[in-house]
């Protein structure tokens, strides 16, 4: 055999954004390399990336949540070789998979209450898979959702997405999908109320803001549902798996889901699963007789890779008590930002659950700071917060994102796998760069002129 993909690596390394410019997303590569974001990367190795230079970054972003264990954990990438060598005879079709059974089993284990699980391929599609459960288990159509929520782009969690910028365009998506307030146990009960509704999905922490409910907003909340005959589903696809410090991010408030929905971190970072855990009887409405065992599925959702990532990833978690790590170690660097809130006037708040961290920027109080925070804004609501990320990057080597459009918070989703160094890195970094913004004249409001230009000419049409 003549192919040889590292020789391909190596040969066409220089290539990456040409060929993604040329035949992919050419709108990302513009966003990239206007943010000084097109880093050539070349390896990654738990929660750090490396450039083709061979400089080390720190990777705050971590696939949007999905490398929790870092990348390339050894132990996963082992398991993964033990599948190929072994030839399994995976996706027959007519039959079943000895690995999803041990998966489902090992995942039944931490979620107290659940007793089915159904696999498919990434977070959307446990989204989709859920509404189709929730309609069948319930003989109703109606599904609620939040403001501000995320739960993927296909048709039906696009339809319970509550950012317009994402929907917009689309239409017309799913009917009866109706939106309501986060945390506002009123406006829950009042649409309950109608006794048409199915479910309640809900993010336990929102990613998009890192906002966390009120202690008993929750379990209120599942209470409420099955007052009124609807699930509670709960998507931890992105604060699931340990990221919160909590297997899930419910277990902090005490309340015991219908349906909970898992992905990303379950992966390994390596293949692509997603996962719905059930209680029995949601499950045996849809798959209640043998001429209805394909009724749903899907072609990929139980294949011996992803499976094994996903048993490979919960020993990981287990034997190097990473659950325990992002509660102790990420309270720690939260108590760390936490300290620069009264230090620097430009960032309101620090918030979050173990590894899951949001910094909320706003107005300052100094005169000259308030005309230069106004001139970002009329240019893009929430373009502070690039002026902060840029030079993140390119000063400092650490990679963050903005937690949405329009938003003033920098989100934090470190590997679960960071140190003492890493922690130290992140909050000298930030205090840093904060601390810059707050010098009127100086570089980085160079740089704020120069983003709130590109602003107002987007803006211009």
């Amino acid at each position: 055999m003549t192919f040889d993909l590292a020789q391909i690596l190596d040969q066409r390394q220089g290539e990456k954004y040409a060929l993604n410019e040329k035949y992919l997303n050419a709108q990302l590569v513009r966003v990239l390399k206007t943010l000084g974001y097109d880093v050539n990367f070349a390896r990654g190795e738990g929660p750090h990336l490396y450039d083709v230079a061979g400089r080390r970054y720190l990777d705050l972003l971590s696939g949007f949540g999905v490398f929790a264990l870092g990348r390339n954990h050894p132990s996963v990438a082992a398991a993964l070789r033990q599948v190929l060598e072994a030839q399994l005879p995976g996706l027959v079709q007519l039959d079943v998979s000895l690995l999803a059974g041990i998966l489902a089993e090992k995942l039944l284990a931490r979620l107290p209450g659940m007793e089915r699980i159904f696999f498919c391929n990434s977070g959307t599609e446990a989204v989709e898979a859920a509404i189709k459960f929730a309609r069948m288990a319930t003989g109703r159509s109606r599904i609620l959702y939040c403001h501000q929520a995320f739960h993927g782009l296909t048709y039906g969690a696009l339809s319970l997405n509550g950012t317009e910028m994402f929907r917009k365009g689309f239409g017309p998506l799913l009917p009866d999908c109706i939106k309501i307030p986060f945390n506002d146990l009123a406006a829950l009960e009042e649409a309950l109320r109608s006794g048409e509704v199915a479910a309640f999905i809900v993010e336990p922490i929102q990613g998009k803001g890192v906002t966390l409910p009120d202690e008993a907003y929750l379990a209120e909340a599942a209470r409420l549902c099955r007052k009124h005959g609807a699930l509670f589903i709960a998507d931890e696809i992105q604060t699931g798996i340990g990221r919160s410090g909590r297997f899930l991010a419910c277990e902090h408030y005490g309340v015991e889901p219908d349906m909970v929905l898992l992905a990303k971190a379950l992966s390994g970072g390596f293949i692509p699963v997603g996962a719905v855990a059930m209680k029995h009887w949601i499950f045996a409405k849809l798959f209640d007789r043998m001429d209805r065992a394909l009724v749903h599925g899907s072609t990929f959702g139980k294949n011996d890779m992803a499976m094994a990532a996903g048993i490979a990833t919960l020993e990981v978690l287990e034997e190097e008590k990473l659950i325990e790590k992002a509660d102790s170690l990420g309270s720690a660097l939260m108590g760390d930002l936490q300290d620069l809130v009264a230090k620097h006037d430009l960032l309101k708040d620090v918030r979050g659950k173990g590894m899951m961290i949001g910094l909320e920027f706003g107005a300052p109080k100094s005169l000259k700071l308030k005309a230069a925070w106004h001139l970002l804004d009329t240019a893009k609501r929430g373009l502070f917060c690039q002026m902060v990320l840029i030079p993140l990057l390119r000063d400092h080597r650490i990679l963050c994102q903005v937690s949405g459009d329009d938003s003033y918070i920098i989100k934090l989703l470190p590997a679960l796998t960071i140190d003492e160094g890493d922690r130290q890195w992140i909050v000298s970094a930030f205090d840093q760069v904060i601390g810059d913004c707050h010098q009127i004249g100086g570089a980085v409001w160079d740089l704020g002129r120069s983003l709130a230009k590109h602003g107002l000419k987007a803006k211009a049409g």
